[in-house]
């Protein structure tokens, strides 16, 4: 029976994987049919192949231009994912904390949710320029941008999970003798954990989304900063490698995090 069980998860992943090869090598075939047909110049839409092109051009340090403007695709795309990891992860610490406290103590929760619920509400643009003005043009407006785009869904996520825990498991656990502090790190973390971490995956991918926006203030050794440049003088396929950079890599990075989420609630989808 656990042989049978297995054989099926196994065909059900490898049908999921197939699927979307299959989905993207489609994509990709009208992307390139479209750049062939030309409906729109190729310098608005160039195809697939140009991109390639521009990847491995990008990737060569020893190309005269030490990649596209002093630096790799790679070396870039570590600049950027240093200042996401920084970002994200000091958000998701703050919103974990935040939400925890408002998840446990109905005071916190009336006076801290208009405030989260209003940062939430505003795009990382709307807040550049003031961080900017009090933080200079340095590494710090890129990182604070972050931290204030990934805490809020994360505190959200945080609060709703904690109000959400089943009652009788907090009384058990203080009939038992657990103290209140035992009783968070014990019953309510990890039964919230899973939701937790949903909050997490929409803070890293918010992060990574306003990467771009954080990059517009003195952040051209980044992947941002490298559409940023290839905007300015209409290289399109430098653009959409950028895009594709900064997609694939995101993605890599919320399959990570579902992987974490499966093996911390494994039950999840087969109650």
């Amino acid at each position: 029976m656990a042989q049978k069980e297995t054989r099926r998860v196994t065909l059900s992943a490898t049908r999921a994987v197939l699927v979307r090869v299959a989905a993207v090598a489609t994509l990709l075939a009208i992307w390139e049919l479209l750049a062939l047909a030309e409906f729109w110049p190729p310098a608005v839409l160039p195809g697939p192949g140009r991109v390639w092109e521009q990847l491995l051009a990008a990737s060569d340090s020893g190309n005269g231009q030490g990649g596209y403007a002093g630096s790799t695709v790679v070396e870039r795309l570590g600049v950027s994912l240093r200042r996401v990891g920084y970002g994200a992860g000091y958000g998701i610490v703050v919103g974990v904390l935040l939400g925890l406290a408002m998840g446990l103590v109905p005071l916190v929760r009336a006076v801290a949710e208009p405030f989260v619920t209003f940062l939430r509400a505003l795009p990382p643009l709307a807040y550049l320029s003031l961080l900017v003005i009090w933080f200079g043009i340095d590494e710090e407006p890129k990182v604070y941008l972050l931290v204030v785009a990934a805490f809020p869904p994360v505190a959200v996520a945080t609060a709703a999970a904690v109000t959400g825990v089943n009652r009788q498991y907090v009384e058990a656990a203080h009939a038992l003798g657990a103290s209140r502090l035992g009783v968070v790190g014990t019953v309510v973390l990890p039964a919230s954990a899973p939701e937790i971490l949903t909050g997490v995956r929409l803070a890293v991918g918010v992060a990574y989304s306003s990467v771009v926006a954080a990059e517009t203030v003195n952040g051209a050794d980044g992947i941002g900063g490298m559409v940023l440049n290839a905007q300015r003088y209409n290289q399109t396929a430098v653009v959409l490698l950028g895009l594709v950079v900064i997609g694939v890599t995101g993605l890599l990075i919320d399959t990570a995090i579902l992987a974490l989420q499966r093996a911390v609630s494994p039950w999840r989808g087969r109650a």
